[in-house]
C-alpha cells in the first residue's frame, strides 16, 4: 500500500506499509500538522485555557523528541527532523499567542476578567467592509465577499449595500496621519521658503503597510521560483526513469525506524506535483495579499491627499484664482489626476523592492542549473537593460506630452460647447474647430510616438529573453561536456523569463515614477501657494462713533409717494423707514484705514481707501463698470491682498456675515439646502425669506418643490427683471433685513435705489470718489449729484415703460415647467419599467435581467473595430494567430528536439509573463479600449493554446477540463455582474466628489464669508469616503476573482502534472505541457477582468456612436459662394415674404405667414408678448431654424439658398450673455485675423475699453483667462459689443445687449450705436418697450403672427393697438401703488404684483382684458 513517505519500522520498502499506516511515525508527525492549522481559527474564549495547557504539553514533548533526534546525529537532512522542528516552532508560537490572550483578557490568574468587546467598527452596523475583521482564511480567499458578489446576480449593488468604511480607512483618519507628518517635515525645514518633503511625509504616514505589502511580494516572488524547479524535477525523473536505490536502507535505521532524507523525498514525481500545487496556491495567495495591501494603502493616501488639497482650497488666496495663477482646471487636475497618479505609483511600489530579489535569485538558480554559461545570459540581459530603460523613459515623456495635449484639447472643446450659439451666429465654427484639430493633431502625433515606443518596448521584452537564451545555450554547448537535458532546458527558459519580468515592469514603474514626481511637484507648489492668512480680517475689536454722522441731520417725515416721485431728486428728503438711533451712540461695523489692496500684481487695484460702514444702516457702493466696487467689498471680506492699511470689524459683526456674490452660485443640493445654507431650519423664517425674494412662483414649478435637486450649472430660477429687482429691494432689503436692524452693504449700478441709502460710497478708478449721505453729496458735490440725477431720471422713464406683462421670468418659468415635468414623466416611466423588471426577476426571470446587465455590447465592439478599417482588424487578428501558432510550433519542436538531441540550441519564446495592465487616467476611448482588446486577445489565445498543448500531451486532461470549465464559467458569470455594478458605483460617486471641489473653488468667497468651512470639509470627507468605499469593494472583488482563478489555474497545473506522470509521453513534451499550464495560472483572471472592462468601456463607444448619428446642420446652399457679391449685403434691405418657421419637423410653427419690409439703414424694433415669436425671427435671419415656407430676402438674395458660412459671416449680432474664450483679447475680437490693430483699437474705444486694455501687459495680446474670469461681468459684455463693432456689417441684430452694464455706460453706448451704425440697418429685439420708442418701424408679434407694423409714435396714437396696450399695461404695472375705483368707490388697493395674484380681482381682469 503506497501511502507513506517515511517507511515503516522494519526497514522494508520505504514507500509501502505492511500492517497499516499507523506504524509509520513520519506520516503520523505530518498528520499532526493538519488539526493544529485549523485550531488557528478557533475564536471561542472558553477553549483558550484548555488550549494553553495543550500547547505547553505538546511543546515540551516535541522539544524532547527533537533533542533525542539531535543526540542521534539526525539533522536537517532528514525529513522527520524537519517536520518535528516545524511542530516545535508552531507549538511555541501558539503557546505565545495563548499567553498574550490570557494577559490581555485577564483569564485564570486574575480576579476580574476583562469583557471581550467587538471592534468599534463592528458595533456600527453600517460598516460592511469586513476585510480587516475576518479570520485569516477569509482574508486570504475574500470569502466574506461571497454574499455581495453572488447577491449582485439577483439585485444590483447599491450604496446602502456597501455601507461605510472602517474608521482606520476613512479620509479624516488618514488626513490627520499625513498632516502630522507634513507638519513635522515643515518644522524640520530650516529654510521657511523651502517646501516640506511630501515624499518623506507619505513614507512616515504610510510606510508600514507598504513594507508589509513588500514582504508579501518577496514571499510570492520566492515561491514563484518553485514552479520551474518542480517542473525540472518532474521532467528529469521521468526522463531518467530510474528506480530509487534501496540497498542502504539499513544504514538509515535509528531507534528501529527508517529515516528518509529530504533529498529522497524530492525525487518522487508525485510529491513534486503536490509541492508544485501548494507552491502555486501560496504564491498566488501572497501575491494577491500584496496587491490588496498596496491598493488599500493607495486609497488611504488618495483620501488623505484630497483632504489636504481641499483644506488648502479653503485657505487659498482669491488673487490666485482671479489673476489666473491657479485656475479651476488646475485644481480639478490636482483632484482628478495628480492624486490618482500618486495612488497608482503606490500600487507599483512593491515592484521596486521585488525586482532586485527576482534578479539575484534568478541568476543564482540559473548558475545552479547551467554553470558559468548562465552568467553569459545574465550579462546579455544587463547589457540590454539600459536600452529598455531608455525606451521606458521615452514612453513616460511621450505620455506626459499626450496628457498635456489632451487636457488642452478638452479645454478648448468645452469652451466651444459653452459658446456654440455665438460661434454659429458669427460663423466661427471652423476657426475654433481648427484650433481643436490643431491640438488634436499634436495629440495624435504624440499618441503615434507613444505607440511606436510601446511596440519597441514589447519587442525588447520578447527579444531580451531570446537573446539571453541563445547566448547561454550556445556557450553551454561549447564549454560544458554534459549534455543539456529537457529538464534543464525548460527550467532555464522559465527562469530567464522570470529574470526578464523586472525589466518588463521597468517601463511601467519608470513611467509612473516620472508621473509621480511631476504630481508631487505640482502638489507641493499648490500647498505652498499664497493663502488669505488667518482670520485677522474679522478679528479687529473697535467701538467707534461714526463722527461724520453728526454733521448731517435728517429732517422731514416719511411721505407716501409713488415710484415716479420717489426716484426724483429735486425736492429730496431722506426717507425715515425706521427710527434712527441717536448719532452719538451709533457705532461702526467695518472701517478701512489707509487701505491699499491688490489682486496679486505690484500695482494697487484699490488705493487710499478710508471708509466707514455704519452699523444697522444701508450702505450703497456705486460707480461705473470696473471702478472697483466689487473689489472694495472683497477687500473688506479679506479676500484681496493688503499692501498697506487695516480693515477693522466690530465684535458684534465679527462672526455674523452673509454675502451674495455678483455671479450666482448654487450647490449640487436641493433648493431648500441652497436657501438655508447649513442654518437650522425655521419654517416661519424660511417662508418669510421665500416671500421676500419672490421665489415661491419658481418653487411651485419644480416637480418636487423645494426638495428638487439642482446643480451648480443648473440654474432654473429667473434672472432679476425689474419686477423681481424692485420686489427684492422693497420686501427683502428694506423691510426684511433693514427692519431687523441689519448692517447692509449693497454694490449696485441701479442709481434709482440711492434714495434708500443711509450711506453712500462712490467709487472711481479704484479710489473713493465721495462718501456720505445723498444729501451731503447733493450739497458738496453738485456735479456728481447732477450726473446721477440725469441717469436716475432716465432709469425712471424706463421703469414707467417696462416691456411685457408676462416678463422673461414668466417665459423661463413656463419653459422650466415643461422641461421638468417632461423629465419627471420620463423618469416615472423609467422607474415603472425598472419596477416591472424587478418583479419579473422575482417571478423566476432573474437570469434575463442578469444577462442583460452583464452582456457585452458586441455590436458596439464591431462598430469600434470597423472604424479602424477592416484591413487593420484582419492584420491584427492574423498577426495574433500567427504569433501564437509559431510559438506553439517552436515550443513543440524544442520539446521533441531536447528529448532526442540535447546538444542543439533553441530560440523559443514559450510564454509571456502576465503584468498588471494599468489603464491610463485619460478617459478617451482611444486610450482605454485598445490595451483592453490587446490584453483580452493575448490572454485568451495564450489560455487556449496552453489548454490545447496540455490536451495534446496528456489527452486524459480533457476529462478534468469539464468540471474546471464549469467552475470557471460560474466564477466569471458572478464576477462580471458584480464588477459592473461596483464600477458604476465608483464612477457615480466620483462625480459628486469632483463637483464638490469645483463648486467650492467657485464659491470660495461665499463659503468663507459665511464661515462655513467646517461644514464643507465634512461634506468633502463624506463624499471621499463614499467613493473610496466603492473603490475598495471593487478592488476586493478583483482580488476575489483573481484568488479563485489562480486556485483554478493551480488545479489545472496539478491535473496536468498528475496526468503527465501517469502517461507515457516523452519527458520533453511533459515539460512543454507543464510550462504552458503555468501560463494558464497567470492569464485566466485577465480574461475575465478584460471582459468586464470591455463591457464598461463599450458603453462609451455607444455614447459616441449615438452622438455621431445626430443630424447636423446642412451647411451647403443651393448657391455657390462665387455667386455671392463680396460686399453683400451692401445696403441692408430685408424683405420677409410669407415666412413660416418651426424648430423641428415634429413641432408646430412658431412664426406663421409673416410679411415685412425693412428699408436700408432703417432702425427697427421687434416686440411682443412672451412666446410671440420675436426671438425666433432673429434666429431666422441666421437660418438657425427650419424655414419650411416663405423666404427672407436680403439685398435681393434668398438667405435659405446661401451657404450657412457665407450668410452668418456677413451679419452681426450682439447677444445678451457675454461669452469670452481663453486666449488673447485679439482672438476674442478678431479670431479670423482680418482686421488691423487700428480697427481693433477703434472698436475698443467705442466700447469704452481702450484705456483698460492699454493698461494691460501686452495690449491687444493681453491674456484672457478661461471664461474671461479676469474681467468683470460688465467688462465682458463690453468686449462682446466691441466684437460686433469690429465686423461692421450693414445689418446689426441687437438682443438686449446692455443688460449687464451700468446706466452711464449704457447711455453712452446707445448713442455710439446710433452714430456708428447711422447708415446701417439695426434690428433690436426689445425686452423694454422704451428701447424702441424712437424706432422708425416697430414689428409687433402675437402668437407667431405679425399683427402690427408701423412707427412707434403711430402705434402709440392708436389706443386699441397691441403696442399701445403693452405700453399702458406695463406703465401701470411699474407703479408702486394701484387704486381700482368703481362708481366712486375704492374697490382694490395695493401693489400691482399682489393684485395680479388675485385672479378674480378687478385689476387682474382689467389687465387680462387689455392683454
Amino acid at each position: 500500500m503506497a501511502l507513506s513517505f517515511c517507511g515503516n519500522d522494519r526497514g522494508s520498502n520505504a514507500y509501502s506499509v505492511d500492517k497499516g499506516v499507523l506504524d509509520n511515525g513520519c506520516f503520523v508527525d505530518a498528520l499532526n500538522l493538519v488539526p493544529h492549522v485549523f485550531l488557528l481559527f478557533i475564536t471561542f474564549p472558553i477553549l483558550f485555557i484548555a488550549l494553553f495547557i495543550y500547547w505547553i504539553l505538546a511543546f515540551i514533548t516535541k522539544m524532547i523528541k527533537l533533542w533525542k533526534f539531535a543526540e542521534a546525529s539526525l539533522g536537517v537532512q532528514y525529513l522527520r527532523f524537519c517536520i518535528t522542528a516545524l511542530l516545535v516552532v508552531l507549538y511555541g508560537l501558539l503557546m505565545a499567542v495563548e499567553i498574550n490572550v490570557i494577559r490581555v483578557r485577564k483569564y485564570v490568574f486574575f480576579a476580574n476578567p476583562q469583557r471581550v468587546k467587538p471592534p468599534e467598527d463592528l458595533q456600527d452596523l453600517g460598516v460592511r467592509f469586513l476585510q480587516p475583521f475576518v479570520n485569516l482564511l477569509s482574508k486570504a480567499t475574500y470569502w466574506w465577499m461571497n454574499p455581495l458578489i453572488i447577491g449582485a446576480h439577483k439585485r444590483p449593488i447599491e450604496l446602502k449595500k456597501i455601507g461605510k468604511l472602517p474608521i482606520a480607512m476613512r479620509a479624516l483618519t488618514n488626513y490627520i496621519r499625513l498632516k502630522d507628518s507634513y507638519d513635522e517635515q515643515r518644522q524640520k525645514t530650516e529654510d521657511p521658503e523651502k517646501s516640506p518633503s511630501i515624499w518623506k511625509s507619505m513614507y512616515r504616514a504610510f510606510g508600514g503597510p507598504i513594507l508589509l505589502s513588500s514582504t508579501f511580494r518577496y514571499m510570492a516572488d520566492l515561491l514563484g521560483f518553485a514552479g520551474p524547479l518542480c517542473i525540472s524535477g518532474i521532467v528529469e525523473h521521468l526522463h531518467n526513469s530510474t528506480e530509487i536505490d534501496r540497498t542502504n536502507k539499513t544504514a538509515n535505521m535509528t531507534f528501529g525506524v527508517f529515516f528518509m532524507s529530504s533529498t529522497e523525498l524530492l525525487k518522487n514525481t508525485s510529491v513534486l506535483a503536490v509541492l508544485l500545487f501548494l507552491a502555486l496556491v501560496l504564491q498566488r495567495t501572497f501575491l494577491q495579499a500584496s496587491y490588496y495591501v498596496t491598493i488599500e494603502t493607495g486609497i488611504n493616501l488618495r483620501g488623505a491627499l484630497l483632504a489636504m488639497i481641499y483644506n488648502k482650497i479653503l485657505r487659498l488666496s482669491t488673487s490666485n484664482m482671479s489673476m489666473g495663477e491657479m485656475t479651476l482646471g488646475q485644481i480639478n487636475n490636482l483632484v482628478a489626476i495628480e492624486t490618482n497618479q500618486l495612488m497608482w505609483f503606490l500600487f507599483l511600489c512593491p515592484n521596486l523592492w521585488a525586482m532586485p530579489v527576482q534578479i539575484i535569485m534568478g541568476v543564482i538558480l540559473l548558475y545552479y542549473l547551467l554553470g558559468d554559461s548562465a552568467l553569459i545570459g545574465a550579462g546579455v540581459i544587463l547589457l540590454l537593460a539600459p536600452v529598455q530603460y531608455l525606451i521606458a523613459t521615452k514612453l513616460a515623456d511621450t505620455q506626459k506630452s499626450t496628457l498635456d495635449y489632451s487636457t488642452d484639447r478638452l479645454k478648448k472643446t468645452t469652451e466651444i460647447l459653452k459658446g456654440i450659439k455665438l460661434l454659429k451666429l458669427y460663423a466661427w465654427e471652423n476657426i475654433f474647430c481648427d484650433r481643436v484639430e490643431e491640438t488634436r493633431g499634436k495629440e495624435l502625433t504624440s499618441l503615434k510616438t507613444f505607440a511606436l515606443y510601446t511596440s519597441m518596448s514589447i519587442f525588447m521584452n520578447a527579444a531580451i529573453p531570446i537573446a539571453a537564451v541563445l547566448a547561454t545555450f550556445v556557450t553551454h554547448a561549447y564549454i560544458e561536456e554534459v549534455r543539456l537535458s529537457p529538464a534543464k532546458a525548460f527550467a532555464s527558459l522559465a527562469l530567464f523569463h522570470i529574470l526578464v519580468t523586472p525589466l518588463f515592469l521597468l517601463s511601467t514603474v519608470v513611467r509612473f515614477a516620472v508621473k509621480a514626481l511631476v504630481s508631487v511637484q505640482k502638489l507641493s507648489e499648490f500647498l505652498q501657494s499664497d493663502e488669505i492668512g488667518d482670520d485677522s480680517w474679522r478679528n479687529g475689536e473697535m467701538y467707534m462713533s461714526l463722527e461724520v454722522g453728526k454733521k448731517y441731520k435728517y429732517h422731514g417725515d416719511t411721505k407716501a409717494i409713488n415710484r415716479k416721485g420717489r426716484y426724483r431728486m429735486d425736492n429730496y428728503e431722506q426717507p425715515m423707514r425706521r427710527q434712527l438711533r441717536p448719532t452719538e451712540t451709533e457705532d461702526v461695523a467695518v472701517q478701512v484705514n489707509d487701505g491699499f489692496f491688490t489682486w496679486g500684481s505690484n500695482l494697487s487695484t484699490l488705493t487710499d481707501i478710508n471708509i466707514r460702514i455704519p452699523t444697522g444702516q444701508l450702505t450703497m457702493i456705486v460707480g461705473q463698470v470696473g471702478c472697483g466696487k466689487s473689489s472694495l467689498l472683497l477687500a473688506m471680506l479679506g479676500e484681496m491682498q493688503t499692501i498697506s492699511g487695516k480693515v477693522y470689524w466690530s465684535n458684534k459683526n465679527r462672526y455674523s456675515v452673509a454675502y451674495a456674490a455678483q455671479k450666482s452660485w448654487l450647490l449640487n443640493a436641493t433648493v431648500e439646502e441652497n436657501i438655508t445654507f447649513g442654518s437650522p431650519f425655521n419654517k416661519q423664517r424660511y417662508k418669510a425669506v421665500i416671500d421676500a425674494c419672490s421665489l415661491q412662483p419658481d418653487i411651485d414649478l419644480l416637480p418636487f418643490g423645494d426638495q428638487t435637486e439642482i446643480g451648480e450649472r443648473d440654474d432654473p430660477f429667473s434672472a432679476l427683471d425689474i419686477h423681481l429687482s424692485d420686489h427684492l429691494m422693497q420686501e427683502g432689503i428694506l423691510k426684511f433685513l433693514q427692519d431687523d436692524k441689519r448692517t447692509l452693504v449693497l454694490v449696485t449700478h441701479k442709481l434709482q435705489y440711492l434714495i434708500h441709502a443711509d450711506w453712500i460710497i462712490a467709487m472711481k478708478d479704484g479710489s473713493v470718489l465721495r462718501e456720505g449721505t445723498l444729501k451731503d453729496i447733493q450739497t458738496h458735490d453738485v456735479e456728481l449729484y447732477e450726473h446721477w440725477k440725469t441717469l436716475m431720471n432716465r432709469q425712471d422713464q424706463e421703469l414707467e415703460k417696462e416691456t411685457e406683462m408676462e416678463s422673461q421670468t414668466t417665459l423661463e418659468r413656463k419653459t422650466l415647467r415643461r422641461a421638468f415635468y417632461s423629465r419627471e414623466a420620463k423618469n416615472q416611466i423609467d422607474d415603472e419599467d425598472e419596477e416591472e423588471e424587478v418583479e419579473e426577476d422575482d417571478d423566476d426571470n432573474m437570469s434575463t435581467t442578469t444577462s442583460r446587465r452583464s452582456k457585452i455590447q458586441w455590436k458596439m465592439c464591431c462598430r469600434y473595430l470597423s472604424s479602424g478599417g477592416f484591413l487593420m482588424v484582419f492584420l491584427m487578428v492574423s498577426s495574433k494567430l500567427a504569433k501564437h501558432s509559431v510559438m506553439v510550433a517552436i515550443d513543440y519542436w524544442l520539446a521533441a528536439w531536447t528529448s532526442s538531441n540535447p546538444h542543439n540550441q533553441s530560440l523559443a519564446d514559450p510564454f509571456l509573463n502576465a503584468t498588471n495592465y494599468t489603464q491610463n487616467d485619460d478617459t478617451q476611448i482611444a486610450q482605454h479600449i485598445p490595451p483592453t482588446l490587446e490584453s483580452l486577445t493575448r490572454s485568451t489565445l495564450l489560455c487556449l493554446s496552453a489548454i490545447g498543448v496540455i490536451a495534446f500531451v496528456t489527452p486524459a486532461f480533457l476529462i478534468a477540463l469539464v468540471p474546471l470549465a464549469v467552475a470557471f464559467y460560474f466564477i466569471q458569470k458572478y464576477f462580471r455582474v458584480a464588477s459592473k455594478d461596483l464600477q458604476d458605483l465608483d464612477d457615480s460617486t466620483q462625480l459628486p466628489l469632483l463637483c464638490h471641489f469645483s463648486e467650492t473653488a467657485e464659491g470660495l468667497t461665499t463659503i468663507r464669508a459665511f464661515r462655513h468651512e467646517a461644514r464643507f470639509k465634512q461634506r468633502m470627507l463624506e463624499l471621499t469616503d463614499t467613493n473610496n468605499t466603492a473603490y475598495l469593494f471593487l478592488s476586493a472583488a478583483n482580488r476575489w476573482l483573481e484568488v479563485r482563478t489562480d486556485y483554478l489555474g493551480a488545479v489545472i497545473v496539478l491535473t496536468a502534472a498528475v496526468a503527465a506522470i501517469w502517461s507515457t509521453s516523452q519527458s520533453g513534451l511533459v515539460g512543454l505541457g507543464l510550462t504552458y499550464a503555468l501560463t494558464v495560472t497567470n492569464y485566466l483572471n485577465w480574461v475575465v477582468r478584460n471582459l468586464a472592462d470591455l463591457e464598461v468601456q463599450m458603453a462609451a463607444v455607444k455614447k459616441v456612436n449615438s452622438f455621431l448619428s445626430t443630424e447636423s446642420e446642412n451647411y451647403e446652399g443651393s448657391m455657390d459662394v462665387s455667386q455671392v457679391p463680396e460686399d453683400w449685403p451692401q445696403h441692408g434691405e430685408i424683405k420677409i415674404h410669407d415666412l413660416c418657421v418651426r424648430y423641428d419637423t415634429m413641432l408646430k410653427p412658431v412664426l406663421k405667414h409673416v410679411n415685412a419690409h425693412i428699408n436700408p439703414g432703417q432702425k427697427v424694433g421687434i416686440c411682443g408678448r412672451t412666446g410671440s415669436g420675436k426671438s425666433s425671427l432673429s434666429l431666422a435671419f441666421f437660418n438657425m431654424v427650419d424655414v419650411f415656407e416663405g423666404k427672407i430676402v436680403i439685398d435681393g438674395i434668398d438667405i435659405c439658398k446661401l451657404p450657412l458660412q457665407t450668410l452668418r459671416s456677413r451679419l452681426s449680432i450682439i447677444l445678451q450673455d457675454p461669452v469670452l474664450f481663453s486666449g488673447s483679447i485679439r482672438l476674442n475680437l478678431d479670431p479670423e485675423r482680418t482686421c488691423t490693430d487700428d480697427r481693433l483699437w477703434e472698436a475698443l474705444e467705442i466700447a469704452q475699453l481702450k484705456n483698460i486694455v492699454k493698461a494691460l501687459p501686452g495690449g491687444l495680446d493681453a491674456v484672457v483667462t478661461e471664461g474671461g474670469e479676469n474681467f468683470s461681468v460688465g467688462q465682458r459684455q463690453l468686449f462682446c459689443l466691441a466684437r460686433a463693432f469690429v465686423r461692421k456689417s450693414s445689418i446689426l441684430i441687437m438682443d438686449e445687449a446692455t443688460a449687464s452694464i451700468d446706466m452711464a455706460t449704457e447711455n453712452i453706448l446707445q448713442k455710439v450705436v446710433m452714430t456708428a451704425f447711422a447708415d446701417r440697418t439695426v434690428v433690436t429685439i426689445a425686452h423694454l418697450v422704451s428701447s424702441i420708442l424712437e424706432a422708425e418701424q416697430v414689428l409687433v408679434f402675437s402668437s407667431g403672427t405679425l399683427v402690427e407694423c408701423d412707427s412707434a409714435p403711430n402705434l402709440l396714437a392708436q389706443e386699441n393697438s397691441l403696442f399701445s396696450i403693452l405700453h399702458r399695461v406695463h406703465t401701470i404695472l411699474t407703479a408702486d401703488l394701484v387704486i381700482v375705483m368703481k362708481r366712486g368707490s375704492i374697490m382694490e388697493y395695493g401693489k400691482p404684483e399682489i393684485l395680479m395674484e388675485q385672479e378674480d380681482g378687478l385689476f387682474a381682469s382689467f389687465v387680462k382684458a387689455d392683454m
